[in-house]
């Protein structure tokens, strides 16, 4: 299916009159002048001694989002700067810069996004010579922290036109609010005419829906009218319906007992199956960030009203699952690995029902006493402890990390740097999928073999993720020795789009050359390094509602879980008992392999017990676990597995209809 769209738009008119919306006072103009203030680093933990005094910066750093509007030249001047000059750029800047400009694209004269890749030498292009709203959202902030506003501008309402285009995919029409993918300009050369093209989802690999382009496109509108001030295009009708039916999609009532966003394999940056359907913390925590966004730009008329008030319903209850169940360090794994299964009722511990033979044998000695991160994904009887990098990263900018949770992400980076940046940052999940587990959950996909693209691949783009994490956290220095990493080999390398290698030594084996996001991520990170006040269009800081759920939070769990009803006055009338409230909580057996950890003896828990042996063709093995999570269930044919009664804990292994 393709679609088209004029690309006639009305002007935006400048408007100064105070905004409507709670967090209006961001936008403080007493502040818009070029001489911004310069802001002191505070150094933590970090593997450099250097001090970050060489940036001249004096303040503090916290909190990033009153940093008022950032309209002026960055500090890093670029080609079209009034301060530039050809001497002031080093060489690998000014390629960056030169490459990236190149991948801008034009429509009916005016520059409209960047392409995905400018990879002449490649034989096949496919979809890499379209502008994907992901893809684009790194170059958009290099143009910004330049000054360079009008490609930012005229993407925003370009692809806010094409999300109003009728969107059907083999007869079934898409929801209203879904944006596109990616377009690109279709020249007819006989007429003399430009469309755009827009793919929703119907092109892509395995035919689904971007749920993260939304999301994006509400964090840059943000980041653009905190960037310019401007705040009449986040108020245009255009905008304000356009954020509207986003949130239509993902604030409608269903099935579902969770606050979070229930998504399919492939949704997101991750566009292939790699087993995190279900809810994936990078959906999770793009959709906590850009709740907030639309939180303080939606306008405070009848409709605005409305999902303001849904926002911050959400938010809440988002905030606190968040915080509570996807959230892992050493005490959550020690307490995971003690639960107890199959428990009913309101005072259940283990609300999901983890098994603890589920429990991969890497993550024992991947997770250090000092550090955690937030899990891939949870879900009833289901948790993926694998480390994905976007997803942490934005719980850090957008405030879903609290603090203490921040803090700690960055510690587990800086204790597993080998595993998680290596030769080339950054690792955008962790470990890679191997064996008979690859195959079962990724399909035998050839593209993300071990240590390959999604599959555990380096990708020099979330680089810039990373920068910002660490400014807001306070740890240049963590993002100052990642950023010398990727300046050893990117430009020698062409640019490429992602690494292979358990290291990311190698060029990635379909890596395209030229990759736009990957030379807009180094600009953007070297901007932010030196001017750490542009952190403010793309952070956000800790609200109300995360404070009062802070005490949820902390990396070490230091209360009983069955007396958090008692705990929190909105739950007072949560069902409990008195006997499971007034159960002390038992200490550790000194047998416990977390209580003693030696690194000159590293111990593991006991091996999970294998499936009863069943008739052929009944689920084994590494198949079981990972389609059961060892659900202790002799399910031993493929009879039984068809009938949902057999899945009982109570069934006795008769498959007799």
């Amino acid at each position: 299916m393709v679609e088209a769209v004029d690309g006639a738009h009305e002007a935006i008119v400048w408007k100064v009159e105070p905004h409507s919306v709670a967090e209006a006072d961001d936008f403080d103009r007493s502040s818009w002048q070029l001489d911004r203030p310069r802001f002191k680093i505070e150094r933590r933990l970090s593997f450099e001694e250097r001090s970050f005094s060489d940036l001249s910066i004096t303040g503090n750093l916290r909190p990033v989002d009153s940093y008022g509007s950032m309209h002026s030249f960055g500090a890093v001047p670029t080609p079209t700067s009034p301060a530039w000059s050809p001497f002031e750029l080093p060489p690998m800047v000014n390629e960056a810069w030169d490459a990236l400009r190149k991948s801008v694209v034009f429509f009916r004269g005016q520059p409209v996004g960047t392409v995905a890749a400018v990879d002449h030498a490649s034989g096949e292009v496919l979809n890499y010579d379209q502008v994907f709203v992901r893809d684009f959202v790194p170059s958009a902030l290099a143009f910004l922290m330049t000054g360079e506003h009008e490609i930012v501008k005229n993407f925003l309402l370009k692809t806010i036109h094409l999300q109003s285009l009728e969107k059907k995919i083999d007869q079934f029409k898409l929801g209203e609010g879904v944006m596109p993918a990616s377009f690109k300009v279709n020249n007819n050369p006989t007429r003399k005419t430009e469309t755009l093209m827009a793919d929703f989802g119907e092109s892509a690999i395995g035919r689904v829906a971007p749920v993260d382009s939304g999301f994006w496109w509400i964090i840059l509108l943000r980041a653009y009218t905190k960037s310019t001030g401007d705040l009449s295009l986040s108020e245009t009708p255009e905008c304000q319906n356009g954020m509207r039916l986003i949130l239509s999609l993902c604030l409608s009532e269903g099935f579902d007992t969770f606050p979070t966003l229930l998504c399919a394999d492939g949704c997101s940056m991750i566009d292939r199956r790699m087993g995190v359907y279900g809810y994936p913390i990078e959906i999770q925590a793009l959709f906590f960030m850009a709740l907030r966004c639309a939180l303080s730009m939606l306008k405070s008329d009848a409709k605005g009203k409305e999902f303001m008030e849904r926002i911050m319903k959400r938010l809440h209850a988002l905030g606190f699952h968040m915080r509570r169940y996807f959230w892992l360090d050493f005490q959550q794994l020690n307490d995971i690995y003690r639960y107890k299964t199959e428990e009913y009722s309101h005072t259940a511990v283990n609300k999901f029902n983890v098994i603890p033979d589920s429990i991969p044998d890497w993550i024992f000695d991947f997770m250090p006493c000092r550090g955690g991160y937030f899990v891939g994904n949870v879900s009833p009887a289901r948790m993926d402890f694998r480390w994905f990098a976007l997803g942490n990263c934005i719980a850090i900018l957008s405030s879903l990390a609290t603090p203490e949770q921040s803090d700690a992400i960055m510690d587990l980076i800086e204790e597993r740097w080998e595993e998680l940046v290596g030769e080339m940052p950054l690792k955008i999940s962790y470990p890679a999928l191997e064996g008979h587990e690859w195959r079962i959950v990724t399909g035998c996909d050839p593209k993300n073999t071990r240590w390959s693209y999604h599959n555990g691949g380096s990708w020099p783009v979330l680089l810039w993720l990373l920068t910002a994490a660490c400014i807001k956290t306070g740890r240049p220095q963590i993002a100052r020795r990642a950023i010398e990493l990727a300046e050893n080999r990117l430009s020698k390398d062409g640019w490429p789009e992602y690494y292979d290698g358990k290291l990311g030594r190698y060029v990635g084996k379909q890596a395209r050359k030229l990759q736009t996001w990957s030379i807009a991520a180094y600009l953007v990170a070297k901007m932010l390094l030196e001017d750490p006040s542009h952190l403010g269009m793309i952070s956000l800081e800790e609200d109300k509602f995360s404070s009062n759920l802070k005490f949820h939070a902390l990396p070490k769990r230091l209360i009983d879980l069955r007396l958090v009803p008692y705990s929190l006055g909105w739950l007072a009338d949560y069902p409990t008992t008195t006997a499971a409230a007034a159960t002390p909580k038992q200490p550790f057996p000194p047998a416990s392999p977390f209580d003693l950890p030696s690194p000159t003896a590293p111990h593991r828990p006991p091996t999970p017990t294998p499936p009863p042996p069943g008739a052929i063709g009944g689920i084994r093995g590494v198949e079981w676990r990972l389609m059961t999570s060892n659900l202790l269930v002799p399910v031993s044919d493929m009879k039984a597995i068809t009938d949902l009664r057999y899945f009982s804990p109570h069934y006795d292994g008769d498959t007799t209809l």
